[in-house]
């Protein structure tokens, strides 16, 4: 496993809220603080030894976005705040873990978070901030939101050493190896990475570009999940199977309590290539989830029949559905690289983990800053086309609720299309501040609301 991401989820509960400047100013000062603490512990740390037996590390993440007032002539219950709006999010997570035997590390991460994403995190497919949650809260709260156990079996090859990071023990790996993980954690610290968008605190933001959007990996309203990942390195192949338990509810708080019937299986297999010299790595997906889904014609004929707006729990039964993800990433040069992402999924039933997106494709590049004099700067571009099924537009025309969107009506669907671009300037060694820019043109695959350009700021600390 890599050191994990943010898997931001993301509001359809919806708690006491708004955030006062007196908080905001508190979690400034608490990022301020935490950074000024890894400055310091850089300066006077010792190397760390070859092997860790144990491992401490923290993180903060401030995000603050605005989106200025647009065009609205009607908006729904999941609609985005069509008025001018600003909101801020804030996380510090503590990563601790101890090796247990040969290969065997124990992690826990306790995380406090407070605040809401845009309009409760509602309105857009393609949600601008992968560290909103789909719960958010006024106050500080707390959660554990992984505790896993990972072994490492090695199985020959060249040794490479492992350096200390989140989830990560300082050691060494064989390049043939077999890793298993088990517990709580997220289906994406294992499966769909990439190095140039995965990672909201440090890249992109935007869920679909930082995630396949029609990848729906099971996980409760926070992103986690339990289950069983294996991942099997061999030469340049890496095969990954997983066994996910799924939410109660469409993307609820509580994970079903019977795994064996609503469950996911993901698989991937990945390829590392060089084209031209340069390295690259395709990475091909599979998910089956079975789980009471709803499906979308059924919700849709019998608003017809009623004259009631439609209501996918209402025909909510047993249902397999599958989907496929193809995620690339390219070296350009040393300091350049690009990236893509296409995914889908089966269109006839509803999103029930992640977002309401059937398909989507995904262009983007990350530049390095050593071409300026800042080798620790990085800027980002990511274009995004966003697209639901016929039978999804004829739901949300009938008045129906996905978990992100519904305007009350759709008279003109059309493809949800995003541009998003970042930099990140390092300010200090820990610390780092971004500036986010994205530009969403038919949010809700709403042709008649919109376009929006929301404006974003991230500081975020880690040591």
């Amino acid at each position: 496993m890599r050191a994990p991401v943010s898997t931001r989820r993301r509001g359809a509960v919806r708690l006491p809220r708004r955030c006062p400047r007196a908080t905001c100013a508190r979690l400034v000062l608490a990022l301020a603080v935490l950074g000024a603490c890894a400055a310091v512990t850089a300066v006077q740390a010792e190397p760390p030894p070859p092997s860790e037996d144990w491992g401490l590390h923290a993180q903060a993440t401030l995000v603050y976005q605005y989106h200025p007032s647009f065009t609205s002539p009607y908006q729904g219950a999941h609609s985005l705040t069509p008025d001018a709006q600003g909101e801020a999010t804030f996380d510090l997570t503590l990563y601790g873990g101890v090796r247990l035997w040969s290969g065997a590390e124990f992690w826990v991460n306790p995380e406090i978070d407070q605040g809401f994403g845009l309009s409760d995190t509602l309105g857009v497919a393609g949600f601008p901030s992968g560290e909103a949650y789909k719960v958010g809260n006024y106050h500080p709260y707390g959660r554990l939101h992984r505790a896993f156990l990972r072994q490492t079996i090695d199985l020959g090859g060249e040794a490479t050493a492992v350096e200390a990071d989140l989830n990560q023990l300082a050691g060494s790996q064989s390049a043939d190896r077999l890793v298993l993980t088990l517990g709580k954690f997220s289906v994406v610290d294992v499966f769909d990475a990439n190095d140039y968008a995965h990672d909201p605190r440090r890249d992109f933001l935007n869920w679909a570009v930082i995630d396949s959007a029609a990848f729906d990996y099971a996980a409760n309203a926070w992103g986690y999940t339990y289950g069983l990942a294996a991942e099997w390195y061999q030469g340049r192949w890496t095969t990954r199977l997983g066994w996910f338990d799924l939410s109660t509810e469409p993307n609820g708080i509580d994970l079903d309590p019977h795994p064996l019937s609503h469950s996911e299986l993901v698989a991937e297999e990945e390829a590392r290539y060089a084209l031209a010299g340069q390295p690259g790595v395709a990475r091909l997906l599979a998910f089956a989830m079975h789980d009471n889904m709803g499906e979308y014609d059924r919700a849709t004929a019998i608003a017809e029949a009623t004259g009631r707006p439609a209501d996918i729990a209402a025909v909510r039964a047993a249902h397999t559905k599958t989907g496929v993800t193809l995620n690339l990433q390219q070296q350009l040069a040393a300091d350049l690289g690009a990236f893509a992402r296409l995914s889908w999924q089966q269109a006839q039933y509803e999103a029930y983990e992640f977002t309401d997106v059937s398909e989507s494709y995904v262009l983007g590049v990350s530049l390095g800053g050593a071409r300026w004099q800042r080798r620790d700067d990085a800027f980002g571009a990511a274009v995004v086309a966003n697209r639901e099924s016929g039978a999804a537009q004829r739901f949300f025309a009938a008045g129906g609720l996905g978990l992100l969107v519904g305007d009350g009506r759709l008279p003109r669907p059309g493809t949800e299309r995003i541009l998003e671009l970042y930099y990140r300037c390092a300010l200090i060694e820990h610390v780092q501040l971004s500036v986010d820019y994205q530009y969403i043109d038919n949010p809700a695959y709403n042709l008649d609301r919109g376009p929006v350009s929301v404006f974003g700021l991230r500081l975020h600390a880690q040591y």
